[in-house]
């Protein structure tokens, strides 16, 4: 499989997953216009995507999905909770529902169900040819009934949200910190890197740090707080990249 992240903050979430025969993207929340010219950087057309998998409906996960499905009708994967909220937000004909695991032509899709202030959210593995991506992002915790499902994968793409005490000295106000760092928030570097140290293991090629804070986090922050993380489990991982909001990660290959 190919991955690239397109985009990945508060600002707008995407990421491209492709075999020789199949090309997704979880979510769509930048525009359109950013969308079209990232993919068209990895020599990627638009209406070569057959489907768009969404994780949960805030903005910064759906924002450009109203004007990208008008203009290329792309088959949308979600939850009927998440149809239901954005239905009256956009024309949604081209979808299926989904409530476990199942395919997509020769990628098969496994939800992993996250923790976040919305109805529903899901996180996913996605697997073909005997080769595993993890995208898991926007959430407070993973639940140990899932820790068996996303280990020894090759690729980890990860929520690394904030650092906690840049988010505690910072300027955010007290209600808006407390939410991110509930049970329904975000990961923080800590969290996320701890994690990280529990699931992978020897099929393990790379990691992709996503969802950092433009406010709460520094790319230093999270990759040494990786590192220490790996180094005391005795892990080494020579690929992780960090995954940013308004570049694009390169073409990833496992």
């Amino acid at each position: 499989m190919k991955v690239c992240v397109l985009a990945s903050g508060s600002k707008g979430n995407a990421t491209y997953v492709a075999t020789p025969t199949t090309s997704l993207l979880i979510d769509l929340g930048s525009s359109c216009a950013y969308i079209e010219k990232k993919l068209q950087e990895i020599e990627v057309r638009p209406n070569q995507i057959d489907g768009i998998l969404i994780t949960h409906t805030h903005v910064d996960h759906i924002g450009g999905l109203r004007v990208f499905i008008k203009k290329y009708n792309t088959k949308i994967y979600l939850s009927k909770t998440m149809y239901e909220e954005l239905k009256s937000l956009m024309l949604i004909s081209n979808y299926q529902l989904i409530d476990s695991d199942f395919d997509i032509n020769d990628i098969a899709v496994k939800i992993i169900k996250t923790s976040h202030d919305v109805a529903d959210s899901n996180g996913y593995i996605l697997e073909n040819n005997g080769k595993s991506v993890v995208y898991i992002t926007d959430t407070g915790y993973i639940h140990y009934k899932n820790y068996k499902r996303l280990q020894n994968k090759n690729l980890y793409i990860m929520e690394s949200n904030h650092d906690v005490e840049m988010l505690m000295n910072g300027t955010y106000p007290y209600p808006i910190k407390q939410r991110i760092l509930g049970d329904r928030g975000h990961l923080s570097n800590r969290d996320s890197s701890y994690y990280l140290s529990q699931f992978i293991g020897e099929n393990t090629e790379g990691i992709v740090l996503a969802h950092l804070s433009e406010d709460n986090n520094t790319s230093e922050l999270a990759l040494t707080t990786l590192q220490e993380a790996l180094k005391k489990e005795g892990h080494t991982v020579e690929h992780i990249i960090i995954a940013t909001q308004k570049e694009r990660t390169e073409l990833i290959e496992v």
